[in-house]
């Protein structure tokens, strides 16, 4: 296994952390803009209200992106070992 190897693995796998992560903290900002509007709005300086909608959005999000979330990491760990193994074994 030479260099360029495992660069392009730790580039992969940047990628797709950045790819999973992405919705649930999209939904967590988006959710936390939204609360602090209202927030602004009405002059409520609670620091504890925008706890709870952050987490229901992002439950909301991981149960509507959870299989296309688990269908990437399945792909990404089957092409790893698919691709990793032999070159390790020296096949």
């Amino acid at each position: 296994m030479n260099p360029d190897t495992v660069i392009d693995i730790g580039r992969d796998a940047l990628t797709i952390t950045v790819l999973l992560s992405a919705p649930l903290l999209m939904a967590a900002l988006l959710t936390g803009l939204v609360v602090g509007l209202f927030q602004a709005a009405t002059q409520i300086n609670e620091q504890t209200l925008s706890f709870i909608p952050k987490l229901l959005a992002m439950v909301i999000v991981l149960v509507a992106t959870g299989p296309w979330l688990l269908q990437v990491i399945l792909d990404y760990t089957s092409n790893l070992i698919t691709d990793v193994v032999p070159r390790v074994l020296g096949a």
